[in-house]
């Protein structure tokens, strides 16, 4: 690994008589006897079943957890993918080990010794490039106290490498992890802490290992009518042995004769007492870990109804702690002084967090209505992707929300916060709409492909010039009244057809807003004034693309039907591609005002105010806060409008509402 630095020899005052602590571990094997008599070190701990499994479970839940490294924004953070230690933390340690591999082997290092310790290794500009775990059983750290008794110290660590090799590293090379312990260096060694348990767990282990191995004993004793010498007790006493001694030779048939008897007795105490300390073992084993005792297979008193709440209590209460410890680890031997406050890593603990499919939609529902998770936000959590076209980016605004008064304001009452929501109405309303622009593109991009079809088989019967024997079959008349007669019936049909249910959604969206913004309780129905505005919108579209298709004839001439005919053509291919973008413009501008006119008064409201979007055109910034009555208009057919700067607007149509142009952003709240 290259990270021997210099060589470390010391004096030591070790002898027979006053061995150091080093001395006593090695000829121990880095363990010690307990009163059960089992032999118990961090290797052969792990030996224990209960053990083992909670070390693997905290392990392997720590090593799994995602750990991205995160950049600080103004507000908020992003993950940071262009800093080199975000592959080393999240997908490699090492050349030869997986950021899994090398967390999960720390994280049972520092689970079963006093911590777990990686050296760092660095590149040429001071960045790490990756993290070789060491042997904890190798390396000790070392203070050296102030000689003012100030509490001060300098740490180092003293590692002996797989050749024998002792070296000093310094604090910047080693990347601790340890739990609690005395020194706020080290952590306590679980094992040594937990010697006794795990030892009566061990030698119970052992006794039950013997007791089948050597069970002579079939439940019950034999007994004799007179008395047998010590040769006929051998005798017996090997027979039997022989017939019932060990597991392959359990439930034989034993025969017995000379008036020998069997009498069945029940398992004795101690032994049922060594079954009972074996489940008590399990848990204690949970307690030691601070692990739900079902995470290592004790169920026995685990229900459908605990089990969720223990697993979110273990994120919360065991491994919360150990994810901190390593966070923390990371941002104080990973990270430069200067980029401390610029990155960060942390922990990916939302898979772990996550409830039932119910509680998650429950959740999310909550989320998406109170304006913080957007569609896209919620699918991103289950592993989804973006809807299309930026439609999952849209947050929702509960409009019934407004700040809370201050204590020098009089209480609030319905028409006070809908002044304060009438500042912000029209924005919502086109948020809203927005969501809704892909959806009516869909509409009228079927709507016009199925234009294109019709009228391109009016062009081919009216306006085709050969019918392949020199006949001349071209009728521009004949086609336009084809053409009349297909618009004025299937595409006016199609066309209500096919905008009613967008546009019928998007009515009910604005329709709630605007109640929002005047505080009315009242219930407000404008289906029949969807449909007049329908088919209003219909009569337009129909009498706009019959007098567009018979302009396109008249300048290609009827002399070329052939030109007359490609020129028809062109143009509905222009409406496919065009048209349905356009609609969608017009229609989440135009609807949402003419909803919201006609929904306030319903509820009353005597008069309106036109408001930019603060990016308008001069014509429109000359109408911004123009208050007119309800009923009345803001600028009738002929009125000219004047811009700064720019030559007078004469106005084409009465405009009740916004938009005053196409793309016009502007929006209205009641006066």
């Amino acid at each position: 690994m290259g990270f021997v630095r210099s060589a470390f020899r010391g004096s030591s005052t070790s002898s027979l008589a006053t061995p150091e602590k080093w001395v006593e571990d090695w000829f121990a094997g880095g363990g010690s006897h307990n009163p059960s008599g089992a032999f118990v070190s961090e290797e052969t701990a792990l030996h224990y079943a209960p053990f083992f499994a909670g070390v693997q479970i905290i392990a392997g839940d720590i090593g799994g957890l995602p750990l991205p490294v995160y950049e600080r924004l103004e507000r908020g953070k992003r993950r940071a993918f262009d800093h080199p230690l975000y592959q080393v933390l999240h997908d490699q340690a090492n050349p030869y080990m997986t950021a899994v591999a090398f967390r999960e082997t720390m994280q049972g290092h520092a689970l079963t010794w006093k911590g777990a310790y990686a050296y760092i290794e660095r590149n040429g500009a001071g960045q790490v490039d990756s993290l070789w775990p060491l042997n904890p059983a190798k390396i000790k750290p070392c203070k050296i106290h102030d000689a003012n008794g100030r509490g001060k110290f300098t740490l180092y660590y003293r590692y002996t490498d797989p050749n024998g090799r002792q070296v000093i590293l310094l604090p910047d090379e080693v990347l601790p992890v340890a739990g609690l312990g005395g020194t706020g260096v080290e952590g306590y060694s679980l094992v040594s802490l937990a010697r006794g348990s795990i030892g009566l767990g061990m030698a119970t282990e052992r006794y039950g290992s013997a007791f089948f191995a050597n069970g002579s004993r079939p439940g019950g004793v034999l007994t004799h009518p007179s008395k047998l010498s010590e040769g006929a007790r051998e005798r017996m006493r090997t027979d039997w042995e022989n017939l019932h001694r060990g597991l392959d030779r359990a439930s034989r048939v034993a025969i017995l004769e000379e008036g020998v008897e069997w009498h069945q007795i029940g398992i004795p105490p101690e032994d049922a007492q060594f079954l009972e300390t074996r489940r008590f073992q399990v848990t204690e084993m949970a307690r030691w870990l601070r692990i739900p005792p079902h995470k290592i297979a004790d169920l026995e008193r685990a229900t459908f109804g605990n089990i969720e709440h223990q697993g979110l209590e273990y994120v919360t209460s065991t491994l919360r702690i150990w994810l901190v410890r390593w966070e923390q680890a990371i941002l104080m031997r990973l990270f430069t002084m200067a980029e401390r406050r610029r990155y960060f890593s942390e922990h990916l603990v939302d898979a772990l967090l996550r409830g039932d499919s119910k509680s998650r939609n429950e959740a999310y529902a909550i989320g998406r209505n109170w304006g913080w998770l957007s569609a896209d936000d919620i699918r991103e959590r289950e592993n989804m992707n973006p809807l299309p076209d930026g439609r999952g980016e849209v947050y929702l605004v509960p409009l019934n929300m407004v700040p809370a008064p201050r204590p020098d304001e009089e209480p609030t009452v319905p028409e006070r916060i809908a002044r304060v929501l009438r500042g912000r109405g029209a924005e919502a309303r086109r948020r809203t709409a927005s969501t809704f622009a892909p959806l009516i593109v869909d509409a009228d991009t079927r709507l016009a492909k199925l234009e294109r079809a019709e009228v391109k088989a009016l062009v081919r019967r009216h306006l085709s010039d050969d019918d392949g024997r020199g006949v001349r079959l071209a009728s521009p008349a004949a086609f336009l009244a084809a053409v009349w007669h297909l618009y004025d019936t299937t595409i006016r049909a199609k066309t209500v057809e096919r905008w009613t249910p967008p546009l019928q959604a998007l009515m009910v969206e604005i329709i709630a807003d605007a109640i929002a913004d005047v505080g009315f309780d009242g219930e407000v129905d404008l289906s029949r004034w969807l449909a007049a505005y329908v088919d209003s919108h219909a009569d337009y579209r129909v009498n706009s693309a019959y007098g567009q298709i018979r302009a396109e004839l008249e300048k290609a001439g009827t002399e070329d039907g052939d030109a007359a005919a490609a020129a028809v053509l062109a143009l509905l291919d222009t409406w496919v591609d065009e048209r349905p973008q356009r609609t969608a413009d017009w229609q989440t501008s135009q609807l949402p005002n003419a909803t919201a006119r006609e929904t306030w008064k319903a509820a009353g409201v005597p008069a309106v105010r036109w408001v930019t979007d603060g990016d308008s055109c001069p014509y429109c910034v000359a109408l911004d806060g123009r208050e007119v009555a309800i009923d009345d208009a803001f600028a009738t057919k002929g009125d000219e409008l004047d811009g700064d700067g720019v030559e007078r607007l004469t106005v084409k149509r009465t405009i009740r509402h916004p938009p005053l142009h196409p793309k016009c952003g502007c929006g209205m709240a009641p006066a």
